[in-house]
């Protein structure tokens, strides 16, 4: 998980902290010196962690924050601020030609995830109403034109390539061929290379000559640390880039390269990709990073993510079931999958404000909800619209049709009774006073052995 590291640390300075009630100017440069080593730990730029620490020091010690009456909060507050002056203060958007069509040129070393991404982005832009055209400007990597047409029938998004030849010449025909077919954005998947390539680094700027991209675009390892940064300031000074992509970001748990790209380079990070799957990417919210890596979580792009794999029909549906009792094993089938389009348990948990702290230690098995689809697939239509049907011999002929035991079966249909139970007592007549009861409920179930901590229990059902 991004900044998991840095995270932990920071908030056992501001536990400290918090501890103490009152606090004077000694407390604070002690807890200023933990957060530098935190951050220095975390691969951040010595020069960042320095002007950091000393602008969060200079306003900490500030006669407002020592007399207030919550001073902890303040100091967290200042780091927060400050934490989001140094990736940004607010997202840097595509900048989009004034006239049609844009032309974005992704760069960067070999294996950092540069045509994957490419991909990753044109599906993002598909979704916001674009018509984006990738272009295979890569002929010198084997099975690169195959890998970007693979990943780009996966994102829906029609491929330009012209086979082994000159890369300038495919950007150049990439470009008329969207003018003729009314693509208004041109991705440019370029080859890998090295900043002292000098050929190569031509050969860019050959490129950016002759299509004038509007956005230049790095694609970088977040798994390379501070070498990342190095990388992005190299290719700046070559060819003047305009923007970051942080890729693996899930990856790296230190996050010291997204800390440092903007104050050593002064681009901006733009997107960020956070697991294998094309959906595991995000625009970079700096201060949705901050509220992460202080544990504050970040509810804002959860939500968005679940608006985006379930349509407003979909939520209705599901509440009409909801209310008149009607939710069965398909539904909770199609919630699974739903859940599994969202990300990683552990990305959904470390999201969710005063959780990911309480659950960092819990070992959830991703791959039980495979299990639970298993089970419910096995079923009949008629055991997954009643399960109370479901008698031993069922049971037996379920658990070995989803290659489980029995025991995981009865799991399974024990937990789904107990959420019909919880969803009876919102749903029922009594109101408020049921709604309490049901949190009261809730408050007593041993979530931990609900998650599967520990152990071959299913997750929890949500």
């Amino acid at each position: 998980m991004a900044f998991e590291g840095l995270s932990e640390k920071l908030n056992n300075v501001f536990k400290k902290l918090r501890s103490r009630g009152k606090l004077s100017e000694n407390d604070v440069k002690e807890a200023m010196r933990e957060v530098r080593l935190a951050l220095l730990e975390a691969d951040v730029s010595y020069k960042v962690v320095k002007d950091f620490v000393a602008k969060v020091t200079e306003r900490a010690v500030g006669e407002d924050v020592l007399a207030s009456l919550t001073p902890a909060q303040m100091v967290i507050k200042i780091v927060n601020e400050e934490l989001c002056s140094l990736m940004g203060n607010s997202n840097a958007r595509i900048n989009l030609a004034s006239k049609p069509p844009t032309v974005i040129m992704m760069c960067g070393l070999q294996g950092s995830g540069k045509t994957t991404h490419a991909a990753k982005l044109a599906k993002l832009l598909k979704k916001e109403g674009h018509r984006p055209l990738l272009a295979a400007c890569d002929i010198y990597r084997p099975a690169a034109i195959n890998q970007l047409q693979v990943v780009g029938e996966k994102a829906q998004v029609k491929v330009f390539e012209m086979g082994q030849i000159s890369p300038v010449i495919i950007a150049k025909q990439a470009l008329r061929y969207a003018k003729d077919y009314g693509n208004d954005i041109v991705i440019l998947d370029t080859a890998g290379r090295l900043h002292i390539d000098t050929e190569l680094m031509n050969e860019l700027k050959e490129i950016k000559e002759e299509t004038n991209p509007s956005e230049i675009m790095l694609v970088v390892d977040a798994m390379t640390g501070q070498d990342a940064v190095n990388v992005a300031k190299a290719f700046d000074d070559a060819i003047g880039i305009t923007s970051v992509l942080m890729s693996k970001l899930d990856s790296d748990t230190r996050g010291g390269a997204a800390l440092s790209v903007l104050a050593v380079t002064g681009k901006p990070i733009k997107y960020v990709g956070m697991g294998e799957k094309l959906d595991d990417f995000e625009q970079f919210h700096p201060e949705r990073m901050a509220s992460r890596i202080l544990g504050m979580g970040d509810m804002l792009t959860l939500i968005e993510k679940a608006e985006n794999v379930m349509s407003k029909n979909d939520a209705e549906k599901l509440t009409k079931k909801l209310k008149e009792n009607k939710f069965d094993m398909d539904d909770l089938l199609e919630q699974l999958k739903q859940i599994k389009r969202l990300g990683s348990v552990k990305s959904i948990i470390s999201m969710l404000p005063g959780i990911s702290d309480k659950l960092k230690d819990a070992d959830i098995d991703e791959r039980q909800f495979n299990r639970i689809e298993a089970i419910i697939t096995s079923m009949t239509k008629a055991e997954r619209a009643k399960p109370s049907i479901i008698n031993p011999s069922r049971k037996r002929r379920i658990a070995k049709g989803s290659g489980t035991k029995v025991e995981d079966v009865n799991r399974l249909i024990k937990q789904f009774e107990q959420m019909q139970q919880v969803m009876k007592q919102f749903t029922g007549s009594k109101g408020k006073m049921m709604q309490r009861k049901a949190r009261k409920q809730l408050a007593g179930m041993n979530f931990e052995k609900l998650a599967g901590k520990g152990g071959g229990n299913l997750p929890p059902i949500v």
